[in-house]
């Protein structure tokens, strides 16, 4: 009796102890699995932050170029030396103020490619030279008529731009047309002093607002091109 009791007692043992065993390969199995995905996971993080890393830097480098061009062609346009002495010197300035502030100049652009804000950039210039020369002849046509019929007026204008890079460059371009100057800007409204009526509607009317906007592809003033432009973009992430 004693010895069957002690024979079934271990064989229970070795029982137990199979089912031990069976569970302990499966929790090293469970862990072996869940190492690996993890590892799986650190590595594909790992290769995620390289690739942001490097399209930062790439980014970087481009609003570097882009802003060290846009400078450079201020320079020559403004100084109107073609010497070697004067081009030498004003490309180094412009590198020098390019590398220390090219964040500024493309802060918070929202599609990515830089290309397409300086070539909008571009073409803005020649629109911004046409009324400043427009309103240089509004203005001589008020001075110089006898009665003067100017109407001085601070007007407020509430902009919805949205960055500092936008709403900088839309108080510069209110500034260089002759007739209006940006006074203040206060929380996202510009006051601005305006020569007479004319002058002020032109302003209300919004369309130097919105080619600022479309330079820098603020959410209020999307276009189509703004829509075709981000399609290529991103078609060209996806493949």
């Amino acid at each position: 009796m004693e010895v069957t009791l002690l024979v079934e007692a271990t064989e229970n043992a070795f029982r137990i102890l199979g089912k031990a065993r069976e569970h302990a390969i499966g929790v090293l199995d469970t862990a072996v699995q869940l190492t690996a995905e993890e590892t799986r996971f650190f590595e594909e993080k790992r290769g995620q932050l390289l690739f942001t890393g490097a399209q930062r830097r790439k980014t970087r480098f481009q609003n570097f170029v882009g802003t060290t061009f846009i400078l450079f062609a201020f320079w020559i346009l403004l100084s109107g030396k073609f010497d070697a002495f004067h081009l030498t010197l004003g490309a180094m300035c412009c590198v020098l103020v390019a590398y220390l502030f090219h964040d500024l100049l493309f802060a918070n652009v929202r599609v990515g490619d830089m290309r397409i804000v300086v070539a909008r950039f571009i073409a803005y210039i020649p629109w911004l030279i046409q009324q400043i020369v427009l309103s240089n002849f509004h203005v001589a046509f008020l001075v110089l008529r006898r009665k003067m019929p100017i109407d001085p007026q601070i007007i407020e204008y509430k902009t919805k731009l949205e960055t500092d890079i936008s709403t900088v460059a839309l108080a510069n371009s209110i500034t260089l047309t002759p007739g209006t100057i940006t006074m203040d800007i206060k929380d996202g409204v510009f006051y601005v002093h305006a020569l007479d009526q004319k002058v002020a509607e032109d302003l209300n009317a919004g369309e130097m607002e919105d080619r600022v906007a479309h330079i820098f592809m603020e959410a209020d003033h999307l276009y189509v091109q703004d829509v075709l432009d981000a399609a290529r973009i991103y078609g060209s992430l996806r493949v």
